[in-house]
């Protein structure tokens, strides 16, 4: 994983000093609310429902076990013991002081992180697969090719002020597991014919009031011109989109609205960035800088790949609830005798995403045992320990297991992702919390849900649409009518995976419900599927194939409150 340099770390710390300045000059009046507003945003603060909110940057997801264990300390010093890991690879505290984020912001820089530009109206934390580098179908490692991206739009002068919030996720393997499609640039790793890498370019993705799946722009961009054209592409965003409508002001609204023009006028750009400005061709990536930076994603000091299989059953009969472990959260590895691990973040008594400072130092000495000293955050919530030889898959199972890590549920029903909701968030209209809870606790028998199979399960509390209801097989979106919460319920919704076919928003099935029906109406979904799934049917599909009418009168059938 990429080592900060001097500069890097003298860059982040000047950072924290200069927020410190700001935050003291606001605490003093000397820095009116609204002109520290801005400032505090690009460095990850937000002021929620209850108290600030700091969101801290993990690039494309990779964390070390050191860095781990700082924000489990920052967890117990600055907030209340806990933190809350994020769809984008982020992860956020709920409960620090404002007076001591300057405090937190140096307890950050001294484990080479930071929340810079993880919020505000510019380029956001840079995505990826949370199993880039080690993944079977990868075709190109995304991670030198985000670390690039990330450090060409740190503090990026010209687009620190952007129309609204700008995300990229990047792809290099077969299958989408990046969600690329949903974001304002998706990059997919390619190799033509001629076996030359490059980037199948998708712009205008997005969620919110208005889900839209990105457009392919360019079906091949040569790697060492994406800079230029990412250039060019938030450089015709900077200037036309819209800043009158905080709701139309996204990518995704200029894109629609323009279509063909919008592809011209960045093809436009980038002819000019290259043939016309003052060393525009400066940004064109040498070889030896993207050599420079993949040296820090060789395999880790340590990798030694296995002739022999793996057979769990080899010294005697493995047991059942290790076989089933071994089915649902263990991956398979590009290096023979490694295995990926997925230690679930989802589980009764805790909120989708929470993790306990004592569970970070756990996932942090189990990094350092059986993972060399890494791990990496999912878009779906968990962590990922990405080295883990399968001699030693026993013997991680029953460590998951002491943490609360060892729940057999990835990609089924109860591996949910979830936002924080109206319990935090100042702009949620409702709680996603105690949904997923209800949810949670009504299907608790691991045989059931294990009978039902793949099945993603989304909810948000506001249409800003953190929790990605619009991707969701079931999709539960929370909306305020009359200062009451009730939740919009989508199904069909798909990420891109493989599972889930092309980007696609999930259709609403109806009026919304009171938050006492929502386990009822998941529960009723749940129950037409058993009845009308044929052979080998994904839920997904089934949905899909009886459409909503059927999944309608289900549902309305255990409403028993009507939204005014």
């Amino acid at each position: 994983m990429y080592q900060y340099t001097d500069f890097d770390r003298q860059f982040i710390r000047q950072r924290a000093f200069q927020f410190r300045d700001q935050l003291e000059r606001n605490l003093a009046g000397e820095l009116a609310d609204d002109d520290f507003r801005p400032l505090r945003l690009q460095n990850g603060w937000y002021i929620q429902r209850h108290a600030p909110m700091l969101r801290v940057a993990i690039p494309y997801g990779e964390l070390a076990s050191r860095q781990l264990r700082q924000l489990a300390v920052i967890a117990r010093e600055f907030d209340q013991g806990f933190g809350h890991f994020t769809t984008r690879q982020n992860l956020q505290y709920n409960w620090i002081p404002l007076p001591r984020a300057a405090d937190a912001m140096d307890a950050l820089a001294e484990a080479d992180m930071h929340g810079i530009q993880t919020s505000g109206n510019c380029i956001r934390n840079i995505t990826t697969d949370c199993f880039a580098g080690i993944a079977p179908d990868e075709v190109v490692d995304p991670r030198p090719y985000a670390e690039i991206l990330r450090q060409w739009s740190t503090l990026h002068p010209e687009f620190a002020f952007l129309p609204r919030k700008f995300k990229i996720a990047i792809s290099g393997s077969v299958e989408d597991r990046a969600a690329i499609g949903w974001h304002d640039v998706g990059l997919q790793l390619v190799k033509n014919d001629a076996g030359e890498v490059g980037f199948k370019v998708l712009v205008g993705g997005g969620m919110g009031r208005t889900p839209i799946v990105g457009t392919v722009v360019n079906a091949f961009v040569p790697w060492q011109e994406i800079l230029v054209y990412l250039e060019a592409i938030v450089r015709v965003y900077n200037r036309f989109g819209r800043r009158d409508n905080a709701y139309k002001a996204r990518i995704k609204i200029l894109v629609k609205a323009e279509g063909q023009k919008f592809i011209d006028a960045v093809n436009a750009e980038f002819d000019k960035i290259v043939n016309v400005d003052v060393d525009g061709r400066e940004h064109i990536i040498p070889a030896g800088e993207l050599e420079r930076v993949s040296r820090h994603f060789v395999d880790p000091n340590g990798v030694r790949p296995a002739t022999q299989g793996f057979d769990p059953n080899r010294t005697g009969p493995a047991p059942a609830a290790f076989l089933r472990w071994l089915e649902r959260n263990v991956h398979g590895h590009r290096v023979p005798g490694y295995r990926a691990v997925t230690l679930s973040l989802k589980r009764v008594g805790q909120a989708p995403g929470d993790v306990t400072a004592e569970q970070m130092e756990q996932a942090a000495t189990m990094a350092d045992r059986y993972s060399l000293g890494e791990l990496r955050v999912s878009h779906d919530q968990n962590l990922v320990l990405p080295w883990v030889r399968e001699a030693d898959l026993l013997t991680v199972w029953h460590a998951a297991k002491d943490a609360g890590f060892a729940t057999p549920n990835i990609g089924l029903l109860t591996d949910m992702i979830a936002c924080p909701g109206g319990d935090f968030c100042a702009l949620a209209n409702a709680r996603s919390i105690p949904v997923a809870a209800s949810i949670t606790e009504r299907f608790d028998d691991l045989d059931a849900i294990y009978d039902l199979g793949d099945i993603d399960l989304h909810i948000s509390g506001c249409m800003n649409s953190c929790g990605h209801h619009h991707t969701g097989h079931i999709g539960i979106l929370g909306v305020d009518k009359d200062g009451q919460e009730w939740y919009q319920v989508s199904v069909g919704g798909s990420d891109g995976s493989t599972l889930s076919g092309a980007s696609v928003p999930g259709k609403v099935i109806g009026p919304s419900f009171a938050a006492e029906e929502v386990a009822d109406v998941v529960e009723a979904l749940i129950d037409v599927y058993r009845r009308e799934r044929q052979p080998g049917e994904r839920f997904v599909n089934t949905v899909r194939r009886l459409g909503v009418p059927p999944l309608r009168t289900a549902t309305d059938a255990v409403r028993h409150i009507t939204a005014a």
